[in-house]
């Protein structure tokens, strides 16, 4: 996730908030975090879902990595200039305007969901995962920002600032207690970006270090509806 704040004038600000989102994902290091955010989240998926919704989608950025994985991705997001700029993106797949507590779909649209952060920013987090998992089949994964982190001491233990402002972090033992009254099974957890900084060091250390490890940045949880 960014970083760096949004800044931008107020004319263009809806726009170039978007452009700006993305463009930090094609920097040296936000590249390098994208890559392997998405390649844990790609290990808790399951090869057979196709059928796939990605709440809080963003610019796309995700959105777009799955769909080149093979997935029929439906992007949501509560802002319609993201929403403007995925779809440009990725004329391919849908992109709508939504709210994640009251998802504008049917029980059981789809095999499988994402969340890439999106949760963090969600007031009533209860309302959305029940949302979450009414319009789900078989996967559902989330990707967190983690309390237990060396980013959180660096971005979050102060409240944050840029585009952590605002956010919630959760650690492994909150979001299986939000999780355990919700009827859900096979709960599975993994990290990445145990080592944040993006330089060649931190890339070395982060190939050599499990995703089973507790203190990762990005925190994937991933679990069944019942």
């Amino acid at each position: 996730m960014p970083t760096a704040a949004l800044h931008s004038h107020p004319k263009s600000k809806p726009l170039e908030a978007a452009e700006r989102y993305e463009a930090w994902y094609h920097s040296r290091r936000g590249n390098w975090i994208g890559r392997n955010e998405f390649a844990l989240l790609r290990t808790l998926l399951p090869r057979t879902c196709t059928n796939l919704l990605d709440v809080g989608c963003g610019s796309g950025f995700f959105s777009r990595q799955l769909a080149a994985n093979g997935f029929v991705v439906t992007g949501l997001d509560a802002d319609p200039a993201m929403v403007a700029y995925a779809g440009h993106q990725d004329p391919h797949s849908r992109y709508v305007i939504g709210d994640a507590t009251r998802l504008p779909f049917a029980d059981h649209a789809f095999d499988c969901l994402t969340a890439v952060t999106s949760l963090c920013f969600i007031a009533d987090q209860a309302d959305a995962l029940e949302e979450m998992l009414r319009v789900t089949r078989r996967r559902i994964v989330l990707g967190l920002l983690n309390r237990h982190s060396l980013l959180y001491w660096q971005k979050g233990r102060h409240g944050g600032t840029g585009a952590y402002a605002g956010a919630h972090w959760h650690d492994a033992q909150e979001i299986r207690a939000q999780l355990a009254g919700l009827g859900v099974h096979k709960i599975e957890l993994r990290t990445a970006i145990q080592w944040p900084a993006g330089h060649r060091l931190s890339r070395a250390l982060e190939r050599i270090t499990p995703s089973c490890s507790p203190f990762g940045a990005f925190l994937g949880v991933a679990f069944n509806p019942l």
